[in-house]
């Protein structure tokens, strides 16, 4: 079977980092995982004085540097975590820079990323870029589970639904989550497209990949495409009791502003379990 030798997860001050690290962290105990905690928020600036000779009035020019206040938050949530019993967990920050690219530099020596989905209601996470999640995922290339709001917790993972197109995001996706679909009880396989010939045969080769990968009891759903797919997909995903969704990440950058597929955009924003993700 596929394992999971290293799982990373990002901490920050908010609210949601507890959950996130719980999952993280019974995740990489249930495949004997390397677990690291990345501290990772953009800087705020603050003025420093700085005397101006003859003026009388002190210049302000800016430093930018990590609110203290935040880390403090997020070591506090750390230790609590750490300091119970259960899997090992260790602490790595960073201390300057774009946390964006050096989550993603650091992703690229893990074979699975735990990232937080943005909450405009939570104050105390205010100092990590609201696209985090997504700009990581497009960035690194590793596959990612992003949370959502609330308890992130999913159990052992045993009915995973899988949002299949034949793309590279989707392969991506769907190899990142070997591990996890090789140990549920229920795997679905989806895929949507009005070309009913196409999309057998679409099914049918991926199928024969993952019994090749001894992922069996597959359950395949297909049809038309749906006006939107990814409110489709979260109906079926309730509807299945799905513990977790595997799809791909479909977005890119431009002219510094990130632009994501509408199914991706959908299931970010919106999903009420978690996701795992792939460019």
């Amino acid at each position: 079977m596929e394992e999971l030798r290293s799982v990373l997860v990002h901490i920050d001050g908010g609210s949601h980092a507890a959950a996130r690290l719980t999952l993280a962290r019974a995740l990489a105990a249930r495949f004997e995982a390397r677990l690291s905690a990345l501290f990772a928020v953009a800087p705020h600036f603050v003025p420093v004085p700085v005397p101006v000779p003859g003026l009388g009035l002190p210049a302000a020019p800016l430093l930018d540097e990590i609110d203290p206040a935040a880390r403090r938050r997020a070591r506090a949530c750390f230790d609590r975590l750490a300091g119970a019993s259960g899997w090992p967990l260790q602490w790595e920050e960073v201390v300057n820079g774009d946390p964006v690219a050096a989550f993603a530099r650091h992703g690229l020596h893990a074979d699975l990323m735990v990232l937080g989905r943005h909450d405009p209601q939570d104050a105390a996470a205010r100092d990590v870029p609201r696209d985090f999640a997504e700009s990581v995922l497009l960035a690194s290339g590793t596959p990612a589970i992003v949370t959502p709001r609330g308890d992130a917790g999913f159990g052992e993972a045993a009915c995973i639904l899988v949002a299949w197109r034949p793309t590279r995001e989707a392969a991506n996706a769907l190899k990142g989550a070997l591990p996890l679909l090789q140990r549920a009880q229920e795997v679905h396989l989806v895929n949507w497209s009005e070309d009913a010939a196409t999309q057998g045969e679409c099914l049918d080769a991926v199928s024969e990949f993952l019994r090749l990968h001894a992922v069996e009891g597959i359950a395949r759903h297909e049809g038309p495409a749906p006006a939107n797919t990814g409110e489709a997909l979260l109906v079926l995903a309730e509807g299945l009791g799905a513990d977790l969704l595997v799809m791909g990440c479909y977005g890119h950058t431009r002219a510094r502003e990130l632009v994501l597929g509408g199914a991706s955009r959908t299931v970010l924003h919106e999903a009420p379990l978690p996701v795992l993700m792939a460019h």
